[in-house]
């Protein structure tokens, strides 16, 4: 019986390494992610694009599939119980089921960059509803399908965008934040002044004044027989003769011309 014990293990230990080599070696199958829009609002009698994109971790191929199927939401009609496909996209063709749509679908996407996004044109109220996306790119099949709510409304219905408002929000805060850089500048400028201005002031009014310069006593033209004043003496004064007529026998004149007044204290 111990012999016989022996002789199992190693078949056993053999069997488990190669299943431990098969599960290590085979690659299982991988999963595909979808995206879409949650939801989308567009008016009557316009196009509306649905978008959808996926990831892969496998090659794009030929062998790739993609599917869309719609859900209505509106109680009377042969398309609210289940979803209904409407559009397969397959060996790069696309076929579209003219029951659903009559012809107002078309394949806006590209494969090679991971879209599969389709639009109605024109749409209308009967489009309203929830659809499907699914793709597969062999081996990566299973996953997830997105979904997007399609909403159609009459003209003048869409709901306003913020977007204008944000702008001018912005658009006035930053002009109100450059005047007041600019009123501060000409505040700063105009103290800047005045501080100077007065530093001239300060400094002019510290100086003292020069003093008034000395005037020169003005000469006195007197007589050859003149005076001087009481307790003052006379300098001598220099006369110089002049000839008024040019002729050696002219009269000739004696006129005081130039003088120094010399005066003592």
């Amino acid at each position: 019986m111990e012999l016989k014990w022996t002789n199992t293990l190693p078949r056993s230990l053999i069997l488990t390494g190669f299943v431990f080599c098969v599960l290590s070696v085979s690659k299982p199958s991988l999963a595909v992610e979808v995206f879409a829009d949650s939801e989308i609002v567009v008016e009557n009698g316009t196009a509306g694009v649905l978008r959808c994109t996926f990831k892969s971790s496998e090659v794009v191929s030929a062998k790739i599939t993609v599917s869309w199927s719609f859900q209505s939401n509106q109680p009377d009609t042969q398309f609210s119980k289940a979803a209904h496909g409407f559009f397969y996209f397959s060996n790069n063709q696309a076929d579209t089921d003219p029951k659903v749509f009559q012809d107002r679908v078309q394949f806006v996407g590209d494969i090679n960059k991971k879209d599969a996004s389709i639009r109605i044109n024109p749409t209308q109220f009967s489009d309203n509803g929830t659809y499907f996306c699914a793709v597969k790119n062999p081996p990566d099949i299973s996953g997830t399908q997105a979904r997007v709510e399609l909403r159609v409304v009459s003209r003048g219905s869409l709901p306003q965008s913020n977007t204008p408002v944000i702008v001018g929000a912005v658009c006035g805060a930053l002009f109100l934040l450059v005047l007041i850089l600019i009123s501060i500048c000409v505040v700063m400028k105009v103290l800047h002044n005045r501080n100077d201005y007065e530093g001239c002031i300060t400094l002019e009014s510290t100086r003292s004044p020069p003093p008034p310069p000395k005037k020169k006593a003005e000469p006195k033209l007197q007589g050859p027989r003149s005076t001087s004043p009481s307790g003052q003496v006379q300098g001598p004064v220099i006369y110089v003769q002049l000839d008024h007529s040019g002729s050696r026998n002219s009269f000739h004149k004696m006129e005081p011309v130039v003088y120094a007044d010399i005066r003592k204290n």
